[in-house]
C-alpha cells in the first residue's frame, strides 16, 4: 500500500479546484453541524448539572402565614422525597434604589447555606451568623444587578435595622435575593413563609403539578401565595440556544449534502477522465484495492482536512453561544461535549468516503486494456435524440447545442441538478425565514404602531425612556395632559399607560407591570388567545411569560408591591417578546397605587399631520411633556438574520462551485467537439453562450424542484425556532411567499448556475484550435 499515499497526493495536487471545492464545502458543513450539535446536547446540560449539584427545588412555593402554621406545612411536605423548610420571608422595600441594585430584597430567614434541598454556594464571604447581617444572591458571573454592592455595604431597612451585607451566595433555584438569620427575620416582621420541594418524578409540568397538589391538598383556601417551578427557569436557561438549534442543523445538513454531490460528481468525473491512468496504474503492477484506495483518499485528503478545521472552528462559536446562554445558571467552562467532536470528526470524511465508493468501485472493477482502450469522450449515441430534436428548433444553434449538452453525461448531470436544488432550497429557507422574523418583530415590538409617544415625568418619580433628556416635571395633571394632547388638531387617539414594577409572588422575578387606560389595541398590541382585560384584577402576558412559569391562561398568580399582595387572573395572551412584562389595566392599578398617574401616552394622528407642529403645540401648554423614541426591532432578530443570509451566501456558492466544477469536467472530455466547432466558424461569444445555457437549463430545473423542498423546510424550521426561543407565531407569518417572491427566486437557481458556468467557459471559449489538436 506503500503506493498509494504518493499517487493520491499528487492526483490532489493535479486536482486543485476539486480538492478546493471539496475542502471548502466540507469546511462549512462541519462547522455549522458542530455548532448544532453542540448547542442541542448542551441545551438543557449546564442547568441540569447544577441543578443536580446544589439539590436544586423542584418547587419553591410561598405561602400566608396567616393561614397556615409551619407544623401544618411540615406535615404535607413528608409526602415529597426532600423538602426545605419552613423559612420566614418578607420583602425589604429599598425605595429609592442605588444605582444598579433592587428596589426591594426578597428576603429569607435561613439558618445555614445547606439542606436536603437548595443547597447555596457561598462564594465570596460566609453566611450571616447573627442579626445585623445579610447575604446577597448573586451569580458569580454576573456583573448586573447588585454589581456594585461590596462585602461591607450596609443595607438600611424603612423603619428598621441596618444590614450589612458580609456574604454572597447562589441559588440555582432562584428561591431569594438574600438571606438573614432566622432571629433576624423574626424582627423584620415576616409576611409569608417559604418551603423548598424535590419530587421524586418532576420530568414535566404535569408531573411537578401532581407534586404540588400532593404537599397543598388539604391546606385553607387561599393559603398559596405563589408556586415556582425549576421546569420555567429550565426553558429559560435552554431558551437562547434551542433558538439557534433548528436552522443551524439543517444549514448543515444541506451543506453536507452537497459536499456529499460535490464528492461524488469529482470522483466519477476523474475516474471518466482518467481511464488511462487507470489503465497504466494496472498495468504498472496497481491491484484492483490499491486503484480504489488511491480515489479515496484524493478526496479524504481535503475532506479530512476541512472536517478538522470546521471542527476548530465549530469549537470556538459553539463556546462562545453556550458560555453566554448559560452564564446566569453557575454554568461556568460550558463547553462542547466531547461526543460531538468525536462523532463529526468520523462521521463527516466517512459519509464524504462513501460519497465516493461507487465511483470509485468503477475503477477497481476496469482491466487494465478496458482503461486505456476507453477513452474519455461520451460514448457515440449519447443525447443524440435530444440534440437532433433541439436542431429542428428555430433555437440559436449555439443555444441548442448548449441545451443537448447536459443529456451526454445524465449521471453528473443529475448530481448537478442536485446541487443546485440544494442551493435553491436554502435560498428559498433563508428568504422566507428572514421575512417571517422581521414580520414577527415588527408586530412583536410594535414598529410603527403609534406615530407619536409623550413621556410626562413627575416631580416624585419616573425616569424618561432611554435617549429622552430629564425634562422638567409635567406642569398640568394626569387628566389634563390627556385632554391636552385630545384636544390637539389632528390627534385620533390618545392612550395613557404608566409603568410599576412589582414582584410575582413566591418568586424572585421582578415584573414590569404596563397598566393602560383605554384600548391596548390602538397602540399595536395583538392578541393571540384569550381576551382583553375588561375589569380589575386582570392581566395578559407574552407566551414567553406562560412557559418559563408553566402557566396558562385562566391561571392566577399573585402580584407583590408596595406591601401589598394583588390577585390577579391571566385572561389573555398578546404578541410581544418580554417574560418580564404583564399588561393590565386602570382598573387593576387602583388595586395597588391609586393616586399613581400616567407618565406615558401614545398618540396616532391623522394621515398628514405635522408631528413636529403637534409636539410643539403639545409642549406650548406643558414644557413638561418630552417627545421619546418608537419602538425598535430587537437585535437578535438582526443576529439570526445575519447569520442566516451568511450561511445561505456560503451554500450559494458551494453550490455554484459544483457547478464550476461540472462544467470543467464537461469542457475538458469534449475540447476535441469544441476544437471542430471553432473550426467551421463558432465564435468564442457562441462557445461561452452554449457552455452557459447548458447549465442555466438546469438552473432553472433546480429552482422549479427547490423552491417547494425550501417551503417545506421553511414550514418546519419557523416554528422550531418560535418553540425554542419561547413565543408562539401566527400563521399568517408562515404565509411569507407571494407569487411575485416565487418568481423572483426562480432566478435563484439560474444566478447560481450561470455564475459557477461563466468562468470555465470562458476559458473554454479562449481554447485555440491549435491548443486542441496539440492535446489530442
Amino acid at each position: 500500500m506503500s503506493a498509494v499515499w504518493p499517487v493520491a497526493r499528487a492526483a490532489v495536487r493535479r486536482r486543485r479546484v476539486q480538492t478546493v471545492v471539496i475542502g471548502v464545502v466540507v469546511l462549512l458543513s462541519t462547522t455549522m453541524i458542530v455548532v448544532a450539535l453542540a448547542l442541542l446536547a448542551a441545551s438543557s446540560g449546564p442547568f441540569d448539572h447544577a441543578y443536580a449539584q446544589q439539590r436544586g427545588a423542584h418547587l419553591v412555593a410561598t405561602y400566608d402565614r396567616s393561614k397556615v402554621s409551619d407544623i401544618q406545612l411540615t406535615a404535607k411536605a413528608s409526602g415529597a422525597e426532600a423538602f426545605a423548610g419552613p423559612f420566614a420571608m418578607t420583602t425589604i422595600d429599598l425605595g429609592s434604589s442605588p444605582k444598579g441594585d433592587s428596589d426591594s430584597l426578597f428576603t429569607v430567614g435561613r439558618a445555614n447555606p445547606d439542606g436536603p434541598v437548595d443547597r447555596l454556594n457561598v462564594w465570596k464571604g460566609h453566611w450571616a451568623a447573627k442579626p445585623g447581617e445579610i447575604v446577597l444572591n448573586r451569580n458569580p458571573t454576573d456583573t448586573g444587578a447588585r454589581g456594585e454592592t461590596t462585602l461591607g455595604s450596609t443595607i438600611s431597612v424603612p423603619g428598621g435595622p441596618t444590614l450589612t451585607v458580609v456574604g454572597f451566595a447562589f441559588s440555582v433555584s432562584q428561591s431569594a435575593d438574600a438571606w438573614v438569620t432566622p432571629e433576624q427575620m423574626a424582627s423584620l416582621k415576616p409576611t409569608s413563609t417559604q418551603m423548598l420541594y424535590r419530587f421524586a418524578q418532576a420530568a414535566t409540568n404535569a408531573q411537578v403539578s401532581a407534586g404540588q397538589h400532593m404537599v397543598t391538598a388539604g391546606l385553607p383556601s387561599g393559603a398559596v401565595v405563589g408556586t415556582q417551578s425549576y421546569l420555567g427557569l429550565r426553558a429559560l436557561a435552554a431558551g437562547q440556544p434551542n433558538t439557534f438549534v433548528p436552522f443551524l442543523m439543517v444549514f448543515g445538513w444541506l451543506g453536507l449534502a452537497v459536499a456529499v454531490l460535490i464528492v461524488a460528481n469529482v470522483i466519477s468525473g476523474a475516474v471518466v477522465a482518467g481511464f488511462k491512468h487507470i489503465g497504466i496504474m494496472k498495468s504498472l503492477g496497481f491491484t484492483p484495492t490499491q486503484v480504489l484506495m488511491v480515489y479515496l483518499a484524493m478526496v479524504s485528503i481535503p475532506a479530512v482536512a476541512g472536517c478538522a478545521i470546521g471542527i476548530v472552528l465549530g469549537n470556538v462559536l459553539a463556546d462562545s453561544l453556550l458560555t453566554r446562554a448559560f452564564e446566569n445558571y453557575g454554568a461556568q467552562g460550558t463547553s462542547v461535549s466531547v461526543w460531538v467532536d468525536v462523532a463529526t470528526a468520523v462521521g463527516v470524511p466517512a459519509l464524504v468516503a462513501l460519497a465516493a465508493l461507487l465511483p470509485a468501485l468503477r475503477a477497481r472493477s476496469l482491466s487494465a486494456a478496458q482503461a486505456i482502450s476507453a477513452g474519455s469522450a461520451p460514448r457515440a449515441g449519447r443525447g443524440l435524440r435530444a440534440q437532433r430534436w433541439l436542431s429542428g428548433t428555430r433555437l440559436p444553434r449555439s443555444v441548442s447545442l448548449g441545451l443537448g449538452l447536459p443529456f451526454a453525461r445524465p449521471g453528473r448531470t443529475a448530481l448537478t441538478l442536485a446541487a443546485v436544488v440544494l442551493g435553491v432550497t436554502s435560498v428559498t429557507l433563508a428568504v422566507g425565514l428572514g421575512k417571517s422574523l422581521t414580520t414577527y418583530q415588527t408586530a412583536a415590538s410594535r414598529v410603527g404602531a403609534v406615530d407619536l409617544a409623550m413621556f410626562a415625568p413627575t416631580q416624585f418619580g419616573g425616569s424618561p425612556p432611554p435617549g429622552a433628556e430629564a425634562p422638567p416635571a409635567a406642569k398640568l395633571n394626569d387628566a389634563g395632559d390627556e385632554a391636552l394632547l385630545r384636544s390637539i388638531p389632528g390627534a385620533v387617539s390618545v392612550t395613557p399607560s404608566t409603568d410599576l414594577g412589582m414582584r410575582l409572588a413566591g418568586t424572585q422575578t421582578d415584573l414590569r407591570v404596563s397598566f393602560y387606560r383605554g384600548n391596548v389595541e390602538q397602540v399595536g398590541f395583538r392578541l393571540l388567545d384569550g381576551h382583553w382585560f375588561d375589569g380589575a384584577g386582570q392581566v395578559v402576558v407574552s407566551e414567553r411569560f406562560l412557559r418559563q412559569r408553566g402557566l396558562a391562561v385562566g391561571d392566577t398568580v399573585t402580584l407583590q408591591s408596595k406591601g401589598k399582595n394583588v390577585p390577579v387572573r391571566i385572561v389573555g395572551k398578546a404578541l410581544y417578546n418580554s417574560g418580564d412584562e404583564v399588561l393590565s389595566n386602570w382598573d387593576t392599578l387602583k388595586l395597588i397605587a391609586p393616586t399613581q398617574r400616567a407618565n406615558l401616552y401614545e398618540i396616532n394622528v391623522k394621515p398628514g399631520t405635522d408631528l413636529d407642529a403637534f409636539v410643539k403645540a403639545a409642549q406650548a401648554k406643558d414644557p413638561g411633556l418630552v417627545e421619546t423614541g418608537g419602538q425598535e426591532s430587537g437585535s437578535f432578530v438582526a443576529i439570526v438574520i445575519a447569520t442566516v443570509v451568511l450561511l445561505t451566501l456560503m451554500l450559494g456558492t458551494v453550490a455554484g462551485l459544483g457547478v464550476f466544477n461540472t462544467v470543467i469536467l464537461n469542457t475538458r472530455e469534449r475540447r476535441r467537439d469544441l476544437g471542430m466547432l471553432k473550426s467551421i466558424g463558432m465564435t468564442p461569444a457562441q462557445v461561452t453562450a452554449m457552455v452557459v445555457v447548458s447549465m442555466t437549463a438546469l438552473g432553472a430545473a433546480g429552482s422549479v424542484l427547490g423552491i417547494p423542498l425550501g417551503i417545506v423546510a421553511h414550514r418546519l424550521v419557523v416554528p422550531a425556532m418560535a418553540n425554542g426561543a419561547q413565543v408562539e407565531l401566527p400563521d399568517f407569518m408562515l404565509h411569507v411567499y407571494p407569487a411575485t417572491l416565487l418568481a423572483l427566486l426562480i432566478l435563484a437557481g439560474i444566478v447560481i448556475a450561470a455564475a459557477g458556468a461563466y468562468f470555465p467557459a470562458r476559458t473554454a471559449a479562449r481554447t485555440t484550435i491549435a491548443q486542441v489538436l496539440h492535446n489530442e
